[in-house]
């Protein structure tokens, strides 16, 4: 999957569901995707953080693209919109480690983003990224990420469930490789007083949810 900023719940199911993640950071980047922005709760409504990008073009990878971030700006909306939550403390501490992280490469800081809610939540899954061995680096689409499963001896691929659109099943399986499709269940909790918003950043999961009941979570899904 593509790196993306402070995802939702269901794509650390699938980190959380697989032996081996690799985060897709040299391909093109997509503007008004996940990759430098999500979603948080304010005022009971669901409200888009950015993280702000020079340069930035889909004609570029992801890895080649760099940072403009008012780190001040977004944490001051953060902490505005959860303050009262009742895990603010140390979710907060979290994103302000995350957000100060430093490093000016769109795909590194988006990286350590999940890596850091990774180690948060002790998900053990190994992660590697694309870029560091380049395997498959002339192909596209579905025949590059069969290309890096043979790498690593994968017999077994999981997708997030949009891409029931993008892969056919029996594509993989005369390649040998199983792939299955991980959908979320539905999983809802209180945010504040108002009615639920789903899908929202983890962010929001991790402010209103003690770290049992959001490791709880990362099994709440199914594979098709």
């Amino acid at each position: 999957m593509q790196p993306y900023f402070l995802p939702y719940i269901g794509y650390f199911q699938l980190i959380n569901a697989a032996d081996l993640f690799v985060l897709y950071d040299d391909v093109n980047y997509i503007k008004q995707g996940w990759i430098n922005r999500n979603r948080i709760l304010m005022n009971g409504q669901p409200h888009y953080i950015t993280i702000g990008l020079s340069g930035a073009s889909s004609f570029k990878k992801i890895n080649e693209i760099i940072l403009n971030v008012d780190s001040q700006k977004l944490l001051k909306t953060i902490h505005q919109s959860y303050s009262k939550a009742e895990h603010f403390s140390e979710t907060y501490s979290l994103v302000e480690k995350i957000i100060n992280h430093g490093d000016s490469n769109l795909a590194t800081f988006v990286s350590n983003s999940i890596l850091e809610v990774m180690k948060y939540l002790s998900i053990e899954s190994k992660c590697v990224a694309s870029s560091d061995e380049q395997i498959g680096k002339e192909l596209k689409g579905k025949d590059r990420v069969i290309s890096i499963c043979k790498h690593y001896q994968a017999d077994q691929y999981y997708n997030a469930i949009g891409g029931m659109v993008l892969y056919d099943k029996e594509e993989f399986k005369e390649k040998g490789i199983e792939l299955k499709f991980l959908r979320t269940k539905a999983v809802s909790y209180a945010q504040f007083e108002n009615d639920f918003v789903p899908s929202l950043s983890i962010i929001d999961v991790l402010m209103f949810n003690s770290k049992d009941e959001v490791r709880n979570m990362l099994n709440e899904y199914e594979l098709v």
